[in-house]
């Protein structure tokens, strides 16, 4: 089944694909914020975990599947092989570090006089609803590139590889989009908009990840920069963002249990499928 997936995947366009794999994970978000519709509540153990899991295959995702490909395929030997596998690193992580100090936005677990960014009117559900959305962005990217690379006929870039990506992404998105459905619906908003604000929150990954491909085939040695340009830009949302909202309360366990989890499901993932 899976084998057959990789192959309709490398019968179409690499834009299209990407495209239909992060409506994918679109999707996944929007199942696991239809939850809401069957519950009013979360366990607060149950969503650290989930958001340990999630910073758990993104790190995982940022390495096997970004990075060591992007060194891979990188020209030259030794310091110079890297060089541009640092440069996108740390083009992606300040990336999102712009975008966190410019989009108002507010991390679940946080009071409402710690959002963050340019100070603004919006309701909670708003800032709630965006700060999920920064997460999703190098994640839509993420896959694009991968997509594109292949398309470019890059050694490293594989459509298994991407198609593993997407997976593990997708399987990442079930968690964040109850995380933010349910902290909604436990503030009054009703399921249906409560629903609506989760499955939003990752409209933006098929944007993403059809600008992601489009360039790095327009733009072919760009790639090992973008592969790594997406790794920095997900490093900067674990550390910054998912990491701390596990943190906020007793269950510290259970969230970094989860992140062991989601790390070996997406290494696992990758290796197998790449």
């Amino acid at each position: 089944m899976m084998y057959d997936i990789i192959a309709y995947f490398e019968s179409i366009d690499p834009v299209l694909a990407a495209f239909y794999a992060t409506l994918f994970t679109w999707g996944l978000t929007a199942a696991g914020a239809s939850l809401v519709f069957f519950f009013k509540t979360a366990n607060r153990a149950v969503l650290d975990g989930m958001l340990g899991f999630t910073g758990g295959v993104m790190v995982a995702a940022s390495f096997w599947s970004l990075l060591a490909p992007g060194i891979e395929m990188s020209p030259g030997e030794g310091f110079v092989k890297v060089i541009p596998a640092a440069v996108g690193f740390l083009l992606g992580a300040l990336f999102l570090f712009a975008l966190d100090k410019v989009l108002p936005h507010l991390h679940i677990n946080f009071k409402e006089s710690e959002a963050e960014g340019i100070k603004t009117p919006w309701h909670r559900t708003t800032l709630l609803t965006l700060a999920i959305t920064l997460h999703n962005i190098p994640e839509g990217l993420a896959v694009g590139v991968l997509f594109g690379g292949v398309a470019a006929g890059f050694d490293g870039a594989t459509i298994g590889g991407a198609v593993a990506l997407a997976l593990g992404i997708g399987l990442q998105n079930f968690p964040e989009g109850f995380a933010v459905a349910m902290p909604l619906r436990r503030q009054g908003l009703s399921r249906k908009k409560s629903f609506m604000y989760g499955q939003a929150s990752a409209l933006v990954e098929p944007i993403a990840a059809v600008l992601g491909a489009w360039a790095v085939m327009t733009f072919q040695p760009i790639l090992p920069y973008a592969l790594a340009f997406a790794a920095g830009a997900m490093i900067f949302v674990v550390v910054e963002e998912v990491i701390p909202e596990t943190q906020q309360d007793q269950h510290t366990d259970i969230a970094t249990m989860g992140f062991i989890g989601g790390f070996i499901i997406m290494m696992t993932l990758d290796v197998g499928l790449g």
